[in-house]
């Protein structure tokens, strides 16, 4: 990028490069379910419940969260006009992520309440510290969310304050699901949103992604139930009988069955299973 804007003029320094071929694997990524999302807002005290909301409920990245205000929220949208990263406070990173954002009832029922509680402000952070500057989330991830959703199963207690002398080891409650972060929310959205049959158009505009590809490839996730059902539909669209009138014509035309598929009719096996 660099070389394209003319910031570096020599020889492009990475021409030549190539990827491991025995290079690591990306890691799978994570998207929270419907009912992931619900028991983790149960288990979250404010303002952490609201922020994870909005994070699950209109797929705002990290930054896009910290940078909200109170005036960009109108109208039943919200309009993502900056985003927060590492202190710095810059435009959303494409000309499509700065398009407003439907709020959902549920949602603007929890940022109504939130805005209550916080002594009823009109503009500024819609997430703020006490001293009225930004929240900073990953502040909130290791003060707030983590000793929320890590409970000993038979005390309630979090890791943190679990003591020796409670008479049992910690277990971790398996019913409250892990944090995967906050981007599990944002693919979690665009999964459950398929799930309901939503297009993929359609999603990758309430994403604001500058392209569907980006969208399909790493924010929609099917479940094993989804690929079940979607075999099963196929399996009943092809009727019994047309696969019986094909291996009519291969028995009739003594064509090979390059399938190596069971000649049922002379018992023998087929030299070779594909």
């Amino acid at each position: 990028m660099a070389k394209q804007l003319d910031y570096f003029r020599e020889e492009n320094p990475v021409r030549n490069t190539a990827i491991d071929p025995a290079a690591t694997e990306p890691r799978e990524t994570y998207a929270y379910s419907l009912d992931e999302v619900q028991t983790i807002l149960a288990h979250l005290p404010e303002p952490a419940a609201t922020a994870f909301a909005v994070a699950a409920f209109m797929g705002l990245r990290r930054g896009e969260i910290q940078g909200l205000l109170w005036e960009n929220y109108r109208d039943g949208v919200m309009y993502v006009s900056r985003s927060i990263w590492n202190g710095h406070v810059t435009e959303p990173k494409t000309r499509k992520g700065r398009a407003p954002v439907p709020v959902i009832r549920q949602l603007a029922e929890r940022l109504e309440m939130h805005r209550f509680r916080d002594d009823n402000p009109q503009s500024g952070p819609i997430f703020r510290n006490s001293a009225k500057n930004p929240l900073n989330l990953n502040n909130l991830i290791g003060r707030v969310i983590l000793p929320a959703l890590n409970r000993c199963e038979v005390c309630r207690a979090s890791e943190a304050d679990h003591k020796p002398k409670d008479g049992h080891t910690y277990k971790r409650d398996a019913a409250i699901p892990e944090w995967q972060g906050w981007h599990a929310a944002r693919r979690g959205l665009g999964s459950n949103l398929y799930r309901l049959g939503v297009p993929d158009m359609v999603i990758q505009r309430i994403l604001r992604h500058a392209n569907v590809s980006t969208t399909a490839t790493y924010y929609i996730k099917t479940a094993a139930d989804d690929v079940r059902i979607a075999m099963a539909k196929l399996e009943s669209t092809i009727p019994d009988a047309a696969i019986a009138e094909n291996s009519r014509l291969l028995r009739v035309s003594g064509l090979p069955d390059s399938f190596g598929t069971l000649n049922t009719e002379s018992r023998q096996l087929p030299t070779a299973v594909n």
